[in-house]
């Protein structure tokens, strides 16, 4: 089991799972999981590096912050963690809500990140994911966003059917292991929980706009790898391209939203020769 630690970083306490040692690789989770989302990448990664895998600002067992969920304060706090950690350098591996804050450190950080793995998100109206959006956002991103409170009160008290269809349907019905989706359930039940899961959703308008001027000032160019399943498919390598140096794609098929916990093999198959190629960085 990876230690779990609590480390003090841009005036919140994140939950951190450790495991390993070696070259330092972060794994940044989404909606609606917690760092339990890597139990199997960190397991499989921890014979050869340092895995690093917290809970987000807000979510699971970390501090229940009053703001901060944009993209870029989220990078922030995962740039101090690092720091805090002593990693000089690290292999970033972003899913969902955790891809934008990703993609901002590596473009803002370009010698602490040395490998950048994103996959199964949007980056805010970027130009490469038209076909995804040709339907509009999908429904839960307008009813987290919308009037406030509003989402909270509707599920208070019904949260577990609410995960569950979220783990169903990340996983082409198939479902998560029962310790893992308890834990979600857990980490995502009660008013406060999902006002700070949701205050991700409302920041996302503030997130788009840092995306749009990083890239206008900034490439990427740390390798990068962007992965896709259903739905986002091929569209965040498409988004990705015009402002990265180095980029390979890759779409896992038979695969749902969910992609660590539902073809975890097939994840670290792709996963495991890309990081090695970068394992020259310090740790």
């Amino acid at each position: 089991m990876p230690e779990l630690r609590r480390v003090r970083v841009n005036g919140v306490e994140l939950n951190v799972a450790l495991a390993g040692s070696g070259p330092a690789v972060l794994l940044l989770h989404g909606f609606p999981h917690t760092w339990e989302l890597w139990t199997d990448v960190m397991a499989d990664l921890s014979d050869r590096y340092r895995v690093i895998a917290p809970d987000l600002r807000g979510f699971g067992a970390s501090s229940r912050a009053a703001s901060g969920y944009d993209a870029g304060t989220l990078a922030t706090d995962a740039e101090a963690l690092l720091t805090a950690l002593g990693a000089s350098s690290a292999a970033v591996v972003g899913i969902d809500a955790g891809t934008a804050p990703a993609v901002l450190l590596a473009l803002r950080r370009p010698d602490l990140v040395r490998r950048l793995v994103v996959m199964e998100a949007l980056l805010g109206s970027l130009p490469g994911a038209e076909d995804v959006l040709s339907a509009g956002q999908p429904w839960w991103f307008g009813f987290h966003s919308a009037a406030p409170d509003l989402a909270e009160t509707v599920l208070e008290g019904h949260e577990a059917a609410y995960v569950d269809w979220f783990l169903r349907t990340g996983t082409l019905g198939d479902g998560v292991r029962p310790g893992v989706r308890d834990a979600f359930i857990r980490a995502y039940t009660g008013r406060q929980a999902l006002s700070c899961a949701f205050s991700y959703y409302r920041a996302l308008p503030e997130s788009a706009v840092q995306l749009e001027r990083a890239v206008t000032t900034a490439r990427l160019t740390a390798p990068t790898m962007a992965l896709g399943a259903r739905p986002v498919g091929a569209a965040l390598e498409r988004q990705l391209r015009p402002f990265t140096d180095d980029l390979i794609g890759h779409v896992i098929e038979d695969c749902g939203h969910i992609i660590p916990l539902h073809r975890p093999r097939a994840l670290l198959a792709l996963l495991r020769p890309f990081l090695a190629a970068g394992d020259g960085g310090a740790a």
